[in-house]
C-alpha cells in the first residue's frame, strides 16, 4: 500500500492534466468556431452596409436633387394632391433605417468574433503551450482574412450647393484586397506591391510556419523557420497600416468636403496585429521549452 500511493497520485494528477487539455482544447475549438461564424455575419453584413450605403449617395447626387426640388414644388402647388416628393422622404428614411440595421449588424457580429479571440487568449493560463501557440494562430489568421476582405473605410466626398443642399460627388469604400487589386489595375506595381508583400504574403507565411513548427515542434531542424519569419514579421507593418489608416481616418474627418468612415475591417485587421504578436511571443516560448 505504502508503494503504490504515490503511483496512484502520479496517474491521479496525470488524468487530470489529461482532462484539462481535453476540455481547453474543445474550448478553443468551439471558440474558433465562434468567430468564425461571426466573422462570415460580420462580412455579410458589412458589405450590405456598403451597398445601401451606395444607394443612398446614388440619390444624393445634382440630378436626383434636382428632381426631388421639382417634386416638392409640385407637392406644395399641389396642395397636397401630388404626393411624389412624400414617397421620396419616406423612400430615404428607410433607407436610412436599413443602412442603420446593417451597421450595427456588423458592429455587433465584430463584437462577438473579436470577443471569441479574448477568450481564447485566456486559455493561455490552462492549455498547453503547443496546442495554445496553434490555436491563437489560426484566430490570428482568421482575423487577419477578416482586415484583408472587409472594407477598413468609407471616404466620400461633399459639397454643399445652393438650392440643392448637400450634394454627394463621389463615394469610395476601401479595403485592403481591394485597394492592392485598385493600384495593380492602374499600374501602380510598386506601392501595390509593397502593400501585396507587407499585409498578405509576409503575415500569411509568418503564421503558417508558426503552424507548421507547432505541428512538429520535436523536429528541431525546423525551428529556424520561425526564428526567420519572427524577425521578418517586426518588419510587416501591420501595425503601421493601422496606424496610417487610423491618421487618414482623423485627417479626412476634419474637413467639410470629405469625410471618413472607419469599417469593421480595420478593428479585425488591429485584432490581428495583437493576436500575431500573441503568436510570435507563444511560439517563441514553445522553442525554448523544448530546447
Amino acid at each position: 500500500m505504502t508503494l503504490s500511493k504515490p503511483n496512484n497520485i502520479i496517474d491521479f494528477f496525470g488524468y487530470n492534466n489529461i482532462m484539462k487539455q481535453i476540455i481547453s482544447t474543445i474550448i478553443a475549438i468551439s471558440l474558433l468556431l465562434i468567430m468564425g461564424f461571426y466573422s462570415l455575419k460580420a462580412y455579410n453584413s458589412a458589405k450590405s452596409y456598403e451597398t445601401i450605403s451606395q444607394i443612398i449617395v446614388d440619390r444624393h447626387n445634382v440630378k436626383k436633387l434636382g428632381t426631388d426640388k421639382l417634386k416638392k414644388i409640385g407637392d406644395i402647388l399641389s396642395l397636397g394632391l401630388y404626393d411624389g416628393y412624400k414617397k421620396t422622404i419616406s423612400e430615404e428614411r428607410e433607407l436610412l433605417t436599413t443602412q442603420k440595421f446593417y451597421k450595427n449588424r456588423a458592429i455587433g457580429y465584430t463584437i462577438y468574433s473579436i470577443g471569441a479571440s479574448a477568450l481564447l487568449l485566456l486559455l493561455y493560463f490552462v492549455m498547453d503551450i503547443r496546442l495554445f501557440t496553434i490555436s491563437i494562430t489560426l484566430s490570428a489568421l482568421m482575423s487577419l482574412f477578416g482586415g484583408l476582405l472587409m472594407p477598413i473605410m468609407m471616404m466620400s466626398i461633399h459639397k454643399e450647393v445652393e438650392y440643392l443642399g448637400d450634394v454627394v460627388l463621389s463615394m469610395e469604400s476601401k479595403g485592403v484586397w481591394g485597394s492592392i487589386v485598385k493600384l495593380f489595375d492602374i499600374h501602380d506595381y510598386v506601392v501595390g506591391g509593397a502593400l501585396l508583400l507587407f499585409s498578405i504574403v509576409i503575415p500569411l507565411s509568418k503564421n503558417i510556419s508558426i503552424l507548421f513548427v507547432a505541428t512538429f515542434v520535436k523536429n528541431k531542424k525546423l525551428h529556424p523557420i520561425i526564428h526567420f519569419f519572427k524577425l521578418l514579421g517586426k518588419w510587416s507593418m501591420a501595425d503601421v497600416f493601422v496606424v496610417a489608416t487610423f491618421l487618414v481616418y482623423l485627417s479626412g474627418s476634419r474637413g467639410d468636403m470629405s469625410r471618413a468612415e472607419i469599417e469593421v475591417g480595420f478593428y479585425f485587421f488591429l485584432a490581428y496585429v495583437i493576436l500575431s504578436m500573441v503568436a510570435s511571443l507563444s511560439a517563441d516560448k514553445m522553442l525554448r521549452s523544448v530546447d
